[in-house]
């Protein structure tokens, strides 16, 4: 029986590599989501713990001075809060581009891989056939010699 040889496997194998090359800049583009989104949350966690701090000096004593730069920190917290969200959207848009790059790349290698299954099929069917003719041939040699 002969080898099968796939005419475009180079193609199949570049298809595998972007398909791999694809998961991982998704995997990149998710951990970057996670961190900004981690930032985030200590930025959140600061304005809060700058919150209960402002209450407590609202409630012990009236140190203007500290009340005072309690708030422009709050507010500073907001500003950066404000630009976090901004970042975690471009990670998001980044996270989305990936997504579907690698939706993408897996179609066109999954493409390529039934391309492969169908011409393995026509080699499996055109070998049955030169196994077939060459037995007839075989059979009616040696019917004919006797």
């Amino acid at each position: 029986m002969a080898r099968f040889r796939y005419r475009m496997q180079s193609i199949l194998n570049i298809k595998e590599k972007m398909e791999e090359q694809a998961k991982m800049d998704f995997a990149a583009a998710r951990m970057h989501l996670d961190e900004e989104e981690e930032k985030l949350q200590v930025l959140y966690n600061r304005k809060e713990s700058y919150e209960n701090k402002g209450r407590e000096l609202q409630k012990d004593s009236l140190k203007v001075l500290e009340i005072l730069e309690n708030r422009d920190a709050i507010a500073i917290m907001d500003e950066f809060i404000m630009v976090q969200k901004q970042q975690i959207k471009l990670a998001e848009d980044r996270l989305e581009a990936a997504r579907r790059k690698l939706q993408l790349a897996r179609q066109e290698s999954k493409t390529q891989e039934r391309l492969k299954e169908k011409a393995f099929e026509v080699f499996i069917h055109e070998e049955n056939a030169r196994e077939a003719k060459e037995i007839d041939e075989l059979t009616s040699y040696t019917h004919g010699r006797k």
